[in-house]
């Protein structure tokens, strides 16, 4: 673990105490009289009614904005194109903290963080880099980095096991991932969810297909579909607002689907559990280390080990995991945590 990672661990761990307790108003809250804390957060292209990372990352912001009494406002980007400008009307305005939300935005936060030293910034799923890709390691930009491969992880010993023990419909031996564009991020999720159904049942099969769009649920909707029609029965979204093409794909076929980031359980009922991405409480951990004082550049990883990262099981027939597969989700949990599993960030061959 990075000597970076590893100076954060007591403030995510205070950190998820606090989101846990809702309603909380105590602990690091502003006084009265205290400089009013200003926050802006700039989504990605898939906007605020994603149901996903940028929807949790406006939670985070609200949370805070309750108990820190932070002004916090929030800019949604259509294109691209909205990046540079939307980072740097806050930076302009001299907010105390500019968060931009996605991998997307790493060229775009490298180059407005660059232009504004005195400013501090924070990226979700992404480091500031040149124009190259290189992170510039800018003394005023914190990365919020997860490990998705162990969130993945989880729901791939949830699809492999009901395959292996043929609770799916045709029995075919087939689930499938549909992803948006080929990022590290989307690919973590799915490297983690490919090697533990394999682990689960070796002669599964995993279809992976990219949408190569976030926002659109018409094309993962297509994407899904070519794949049930190659036998899949377990549809994992890793795609954004275009992901619930995906799962309402699954729900029409009357197959199963898994939801990502955030707890999905409500978009269609084919979703069976969902793999979570606390981007909430990275990015209410970003802005509470500003209202603290202990704000610092670098890189803070959010993953199983420090609870960033799990699983939510949501429309499961039954209402709970047969006994069998809750066992081994659980083990394969513990060992995640224990460091004698390693789930892989690249996505395996075959």
């Amino acid at each position: 673990m990075r000597q970076s990672q590893i100076r954060y661990l007591g403030l995510v761990a205070a950190a998820l105490l606090l989101v846990a307790a809702c309603g909380s108003t105590t602990g690091g809250t502003a006084s009265p009289s205290a400089k009013v804390v200003k926050v802006g957060l700039v989504t990605d292209i898939g906007g605020l009614n994603d149901k996903s990372f940028n929807h949790l990352a406006d939670v985070g912001l609200e949370k805070a904005k309750v108990d820190f009494h932070i002004q916090g406002d929030v800019t949604e980007s259509h294109t691209g194109g909205d990046y540079i400008p939307n980072l740097t009307h806050y930076a302009q305005l001299n907010y105390d903290l500019v968060i931009g939300v996605g991998f997307l935005m790493q060229q775009a936060v490298g180059t407005v963080a660059g232009q504004f030293p005195t400013v501090k910034f924070a990226i979700i799923d992404g480091v500031g880099t040149d124009a190259k890709g290189n992170d510039l390691k800018l003394p005023n930009v914190v990365s919020l980095v997860f490990k998705e491969q162990d969130a993945g992880a989880m729901v791939g010993v949830i699809a492999g096991m009901m395959e292996k023990d043929k609770l799916t419909p045709g029995k075919t031996n087939v689930i499938s991932a549909v992803g948006g564009v080929s990022i590290p991020p989307v690919n973590h999720y799915i490297a983690g969810y490919k090697w533990a159904a394999t682990m689960e049942d070796p002669g599964i099969k995993v279809l992976v297909g990219y949408s190569n769009d976030f926002t659109d649920p018409a094309k993962c909707q297509s994407v899904a579909k070519a794949q049930i029609a190659a036998k899949s029965e377990v549809v994992f979204q890793v795609a954004g607002g275009c992901g619930l093409g995906a799962l309402q794909a699954a729900g029409q076929a009357k197959l199963f689907s898994i939801g990502v980031d955030a707890d999905q359980g409500t978009a269609d009922p084919s979703v069976i559990a969902s793999a979570l991405k606390k981007v909430d409480v990275a990015t209410y951990t970003a802005i509470q280390s500003v209202v603290n004082g202990t704000f610092q550049s670098g890189a803070l990883t959010f993953s199983i080990v420090n609870g960033g990262a799990g699983y939510q099981l949501d429309n499961f027939p039954g209402g709970a995991l047969p006994a069998d597969i809750q066992t081994e989700v659980d083990s394969v949990m513990a060992k995640i945590k224990a460091g004698t599993l390693t789930p892989p960030d690249t996505i395996p061959a075959g």
